[in-house]
């Protein structure tokens, strides 16, 4: 009979840990993050080397600094992207909205 009451629990405690685990893959592996993360990379490779551009370099390009200016672009892109996430978290539903969804979805 304490098997029985104690069973619940542990039931419980396991769709918890379950959900937690979800939910932290949800957020690691949000697109926003990736995207994001790349871009603010890409943006500093190519804006540091749009500040070290050499005078032909720069001739080539009409006298625009092209490269340091697609770096900030690509640099603001990735900030915002990370921005985004920032103010809307991923949000995993709890193993109890899963379960009223799956009862209420139909069978077939």
């Amino acid at each position: 009979m304490a098997e029985e009451v104690n069973r619940p629990k542990d039931e419980l405690l396991g769709e918890t840990e379950e959900v937690e685990k979800r939910s932290a893959a949800a957020r690691l592996f949000d697109v926003r993050r990736v995207i994001g993360g790349l871009f603010v990379v890409y943006g500093v490779i190519v804006g540091l080397m749009g500040l070290f551009e050499s005078g032909k370099d720069i001739d080539k390009a009409q006298g625009v600094r092209i490269n340091l200016w697609m770096g900030l672009s690509m640099l603001v892109l990735g900030l915002l992207f990370l921005l985004w996430l920032w103010w809307r978290p991923t949000v995993v539903p709890s193993a109890e909205e899963l379960r009223e969804e799956g009862e209420t979805r139909p069978e077939g």
